[in-house]
């Protein structure tokens, strides 16, 4: 791969251009972690709009048609559909599990196996979460196992 860095001209705006044989996986990562506005969330809670930084989150969850961000100690509504967040976030770390939620994967501190092919993941605040066999193979692929 061959990288070459340019200064612009004066009063010309920033500029990244990206040629490739194949957009794979690596540089859709790359991609997303150049554009700066993906890395914050709005939500809400009784105190009104929040900004959530990406990395605080541990996992989305789809309850009664609302979606809720939950963060080590705290829980705020998110107003997108989980499949919005799904593709909003394909290229991060962030996983689908099961039909209901979406999980960070640097928030899991333990997987440990259980019947029907499905896991458990535990995370990094204790709470634990089910990851649905159907979406086992995703999960392997992503950790590269």
């Amino acid at each position: 791969m061959k990288i070459t860095i340019e200064t612009p001209k004066e009063g010309a705006e920033d500029e990244i251009i990206i040629r490739c044989a194949s957009l794979d996986e690596n540089l859709m990562k790359l991609i997303y972690t150049l554009k700066a506005d993906r890395d914050q969330l709005a939500a809400y809670s009784d105190q009104g709009i929040v900004m959530l930084s990406l990395k605080d989150i541990y996992y989305f969850e789809a309850v009664d048609n609302k979606v809720f961000a939950y963060l080590d100690k705290q829980v705020y509504e998110v107003k997108k559909k989980l499949y919005e967040l799904e593709e909003e976030y394909a290229f991060t770390d962030f996983l689908r599990i099961s039909k209901s939620t979406i999980i960070n994967l640097p928030k899991v501190a333990r997987l440990s196996p259980l019947y029907n092919g499905r896991l458990e993941a535990l995370l990094k605040n204790g709470e634990k979460t089910i990851i649905s066999r159907q979406y086992v193979a995703a999960l392997k692929k992503k950790l590269g196992i």
